[in-house]
């Protein structure tokens, strides 16, 4: 059985992966875009071994900071840890946030690999735009968002293709999303990147900061870029904090419109009950005794 529990940031998906994990002697994937780097773990808000409880956990810690691990990298090494379990009789719980992972895992998404993306630092942004109206592409990608830029040039230059060939599952899976109110959601958000203050975030990106580390990873993370700027003097403390509060209440936002849209009538949502967790997992399980009967 393949069961996998998705929804925003923030709302519980870690603390029920790991009551249904020892409930159905699963094996959990992390589906964490950020997750799978080493060294950003408050950041990311990721499980500690105590947490684990002794649960087997796949593809977190697998890549360096420095590396590109891109969903085409994710897919494969996904479906790997998928069948390894299976065939050891085990249960599956895929958990995590970022949903093209998932998508890209439970569907047949064709991807060509994007290990040598070029980072064209010797383009200026005007250079990069003209490279790619050769391809006779005039693209909506505003001339500021290099990033964006960069990833098309390289798509047309490279020819990555993504494609998706069947609309079917590759696997029977149960879907479990985690919901709460936006209030509720917002404020547990905001708690949240308090105390990745409290326990340590400065400090970690700090060091990271230090070692000159400026990947793709700390470009796109959040926590991390907002830190860099700090770092950077381009903002103040307060400033940055406040940026991490507002991306992250902006991409709990985003996750829920990619779920929603992606997974529609595929997905149980349950509201977390954060003051009795445990009535939120015996409802899950209550779902999963249904469905699984069926």
């Amino acid at each position: 059985m393949i069961m996998v529990i998705v929804g925003p940031t923030g709302v519980g998906k870690t603390k029920l992966s790991i009551e249904l994990a020892k409930k159905y002697n699963a094996e959990i994937i992390n589906a964490d875009s950020m997750q799978v780097y080493k060294g950003l773990d408050i950041g990311t808000a990721k499980i500690t071994e105590e947490e684990k409880e002794n649960i087997c956990h796949h593809l977190l810690d697998i890549c360096n900071v420095n590396d590109i691990y891109t969903v085409y990298n994710y897919q494969k090494d996904a479906r790997d840890k998928i069948d390894a379990i299976l065939k050891k009789k085990k249960n599956v719980i895929l958990v995590g946030g970022t949903g093209l992972y998932i998508k890209a895992v439970l569907y047949d998404y064709r991807f060509k690999e994007e290990a040598n993306l070029k980072s064209y630092d010797e383009l200026s942004n005007e250079q990069i735009l003209e490279k790619i109206k050769k391809y006779n592409i005039e693209p909506e990608i505003h001339i500021n968002n290099r990033k964006r830029l960069v990833r098309l040039l390289n798509k047309y230059e490279q020819n990555l293709i993504t494609e998706k060939a069947n609309s079917e599952p590759l696997y029977p899976f149960i879907m479990l999303g985690l919901t709460t109110s936006r209030n509720v959601l917002y404020q547990k958000i905001n708690d949240r990147v308090d105390n990745m203050i409290e326990n340590g975030l400065l400090q970690e990106v700090e060091n990271l900061y230090n070692q000159k580390i400026n990947s793709k990873a700390i470009q796109t993370g959040i926590g991390y870029k907002e830190l860099y700027e700090y770092f950077d003097k381009k903002c103040t403390l307060e400033e940055a904090i406040n940026k991490i509060k507002t991306n992250s209440r902006r991409y709990a936002k985003r996750q829920y419109t990619f779920f929603q849209n992606q997974f529609p009538n595929k997905i149980h949502w349950i509201e977390t009950n954060y003051h009795h967790f445990n009535q939120t997992v015996e409802e899950a399980i209550s779902y999963i005794e249904t469905v699984s009967k069926a």
